[in-house]
């Protein structure tokens, strides 16, 4: 999960505080998840993949198909 949070960070040009203040967490935090020392809560990185436009199992390193999934609703 660590690296694909970095790889969307870098992609987007952002910088690890815009992406702490996209989830609302300290910039520590982030650092954290990113460097893959603690795992971010399913509503941190619902955060990011609706920032992204990606699914949480892109994120999650479940699926390499970073658009998200598509609902008849």
């Amino acid at each position: 999960m660590e690296t694909r949070l970095r790889e969307l960070r870098e992609d987007n040009d952002l910088t690890q505080e815009q992406c702490a203040k996209i989830a609302y967490i300290s910039k520590n935090s982030y650092i954290r998840y990113e460097n893959g020392e603690r795992i971010p809560p399913l509503d941190t990185i619902l955060a990011f993949a609706k920032y992204y436009g990606t699914s949480i199992d892109y994120i999650a390193k479940n699926t390499d198909v970073k658009t998200p999934y598509k609902t008849n609703s």
